[in-house]
């Protein structure tokens, strides 16, 4: 119950600061409706009403993977910066479940993305809304964001030493996993290769689970993987932030910017 009350306490006090950030707010709302946007154009002519929805979910997904993947990658760094590293760790609490919270919050945050997406294609280009498993689209949506923000943690552990490329690397896998996931394009246009890599990256199994739920299908088989994912990101991140915060602690770089 105490693990419990500290992640829920971290994690509004996160989704409270990262709202005040412009920048979450242009990752979450703007950039996703200009890629929205474009990709409606594109698709407008294509096969109809159900593709402009699943063209709208895809959009969305890609502010949520945006969100997590700045977010999380970073996190490690803001402490730094705003010099509270060090005191983070030094509480009672583990590290991870000090930093789960926060990268949770980055996912969270994404959620602006979709609504904005799915409220711009209603506003302008009268894209339907009708969701054919309400229940099991309101399932999906938390699914999602737990996977997606796990995954994040594993991220953030793996910056913890790695601080001059953290953003290199955030800016590096923005683009390949909105592909190789099949936010956008099917996975049955890319190269064969693609398919295995997609299956251990949460975001494939949660735009799945949220369009199946959306446009009909089954969504119950890419809810289970991705609550199954996260906790193997879970396990991973907590290996990888102990093993990099005892090497940070025994080469004295924990604080160094």
């Amino acid at each position: 119950m105490n693990a419990l009350r500290l992640i829920w306490a971290g994690w509004k006090f996160h989704l409270k600061s990262l709202t005040l950030s412009g920048f979450f707010i242009l990752t979450s709302v703007l950039q996703p409706v200009i890629f929205a946007t474009i990709a409606f154009l594109m698709f407008r002519a294509g096969a109809g009403d159900t593709t402009l929805l699943y063209v709208s979910l895809g959009s969305g997904m890609m502010g949520i993977w945006s969100s997590t993947l700045f977010g999380s990658g970073g996190a490690i760094q803001w402490q730094r910066w705003q010099g509270t590293l060090e005191y983070l760790i030094a509480v009672p609490p583990s590290f991870v479940m000090v930093l789960v919270p926060l990268t949770l919050a980055t996912s969270t945050i994404g959620l602006y993305s979709l609504t904005a997406t799915l409220l711009w294609g209603r506003l302008f280009f009268g894209v339907p809304f009708d969701v054919v498993h309400p229940l099991l689209f309101a399932v999906a949506i938390p699914a999602t964001v737990i996977g997606l923000g796990l995954l994040g943690l594993v991220m953030a552990a793996s910056f913890i030493l790695w601080r001059s490329g953290a953003n290199a690397l955030s800016n590096l896998l923005e683009y390949p996993v909105w592909l190789a996931t099949g936010l956008l394009v099917p996975l049955s246009l890319l190269p064969n290769w693609v398919e295995p890599v997609s299956w251990v990256l949460a975001p494939t199994w949660g735009v799945r689970a949220i369009r199946e739920s959306a446009l009909g299908g089954d969504p119950f088989f890419p809810v289970v993987m991705c609550v199954l994912l996260g906790g193997v990101y879970l396990v991973l991140g907590t290996i990888l932030l102990n093993h990099f915060e005892r090497l940070a602690r025994q080469h004295a770089t924990l604080s160094l910017t």
